[in-house]
């Protein structure tokens, strides 16, 4: 058991620490400004994804829609998780197909100008593929939080951060902490610009 909590630790530091590169920082920020951007414009950030994915996805979107730190109170920021509703989940599911579910979301409430962030650690779910072409031919911004060399939804996302990774866990472990940050980048960005106020 000690062993198996040490490799668990030493797995993700190391993951986390080929995180710094350059390569990584500079698709960070671009991230970044992308979605602050979107928000100045009045636009809205959409997120995705299934199982673990779609736990951080509406992790993310609370975090703007009411308070990412402690001790900074704003307004709130224009955020939306597609996977939060089970009646549409499972009617879609039922009537049309799982693939389909973020695609019909998309259709009905993206608007050009929104951005979508499509989080997978496969980088396969054929539902945030779908999404992804989707949101593409409606002009708006697709970003993937992915692992395993990014899947086929990485040749549908603008601007994509791959973990380099096979192991679902350390996947996971790293787009929560990277999500956390993106917010909290944006955040202060938007607050520096008076585009939102603190409360």
């Amino acid at each position: 058991m000690k062993e198996l909590f040490r490799n668990a630790l030493i797995s993700s530091i190391n993951i986390k620490t080929m995180l710094q590169n350059q390569e990584y920082t500079n698709t960070f920020e671009a991230m970044g400004d992308i979605m602050f951007d979107c928000i100045k414009n009045k636009k809205k950030l959409l997120f995705c994804g299934n199982g673990g994915s779609a736990a951080d996805a509406q992790h993310l979107a609370a975090e703007l829609l009411v308070r990412l730190r402690p001790n900074v109170n704003r307004n709130p920021i224009g955020a939306l998780a597609l996977c939060m509703d089970t009646s549409t989940i499972t009617a879609c599911g039922n009537d049309y197909g799982y693939e389909h579910l973020f695609e019909r979301n998309i259709r009905a409430l993206g608007h050009e100008g929104d951005v979508l962030v499509c989080i997978s650690t496969s980088g396969n779910s054929k539902n945030l593929i779908f999404a992804a072409e989707v949101a593409q031919s409606m002009n708006i911004t697709t970003i993937g939080f992915l692992g395993n060399n990014g899947g086929k939804l990485q040749k549908h996302c603008d601007h994509s951060l791959i973990i380099p990774s096979n192991i679902t866990a350390r996947i996971q472990e790293c787009h929560i902490i990277l999500g956390h940050s993106l917010m909290e980048y944006l955040e202060e960005k938007l607050i520096e610009n008076q585009i939102i106020k603190r409360t």
